[in-house]
């Protein structure tokens, strides 16, 4: 069992930057890293993912503005999100996955003020 805190989540102004962290309590070398999040009112979606090779995948309405990376050494994933729109204020939540295991942080708030 891998439990995942998240850390980094915040307020800031549209066009800020933010960087959240995920920290497991085990190690990750293996398994599948993602960010996702939840608006109020809207389902969770994907926001960015990276393999254990260190490919990466975004959502559309990402691509550009952020970007994730893992660091297997600190056990730890990082979204660095920039240029921050008010679109984008959710609950942000780490992912982890590996095989038939699916561990998730407990979230983060991003709030982006217009």
């Amino acid at each position: 069992q891998v439990q995942l805190v998240e850390s980094g989540g915040g307020l800031v102004q549209a066009g800020g930057s933010l960087r959240l962290s995920c920290a497991a309590s085990g190690s990750i070398f293996s398994i599948i890293m993602a960010w996702y999040r939840q608006a109020p009112g809207k389902q969770r979606e994907l926001v960015a993912a990276i393999g254990t090779g260190g490919s990466t995948n975004y959502a559309d309405s990402v691509k550009g503005r952020f970007t994730i990376s893992r660091d297997n050494d600190k056990n730890t994933v990082y979204l660095q999100m920039n240029s921050l729109k008010p679109e984008d204020t959710a609950v942000y939540y780490c992912n982890g996955f590996s095989g038939p295991f699916d561990y998730w942080g407990q979230g983060t708030q991003v709030t982006v003020s217009s």
